[in-house]
């Protein structure tokens, strides 16, 4: 799979106990994949961000093309599987 500019996006809180596991689950897929690029937004620090991108719940991610379009948003923890998933319909 050639994931090489694909983006995933977390959006987090610090009080969000689900964020953590889907910090993990991230961090499997990076670990398969270390081309994908990874970064996280608190939802505290980054309101407008949030607000932009139509966050209303933590944890979110959003998995980005290349080209920066959305292909994959999860409220809540996704499966690693998902990810991958969304990784690949991404790289096409």
């Amino acid at each position: 799979m050639a994931a090489e500019g694909v983006r995933l996006e977390l959006y987090s809180s610090s009080f969000c106990a689900a964020c953590r596991r889907t910090r993990a689950v991230l961090g499997r897929v990076e670990g398969m994949l270390p081309e994908i690029g990874l970064v996280e937004h608190d939802v505290a620090d980054a309101p407008d961000l949030a607000e932009r991108n139509g966050i209303t719940a933590t944890p979110t991610v959003i998995v980005r093309a290349p080209g920066g379009g959305e292909v994959f948003r999860a409220a809540g923890v996704p499966s690693v599987q998902q990810v991958l998933r969304a990784v690949a319909l991404a790289s096409e």
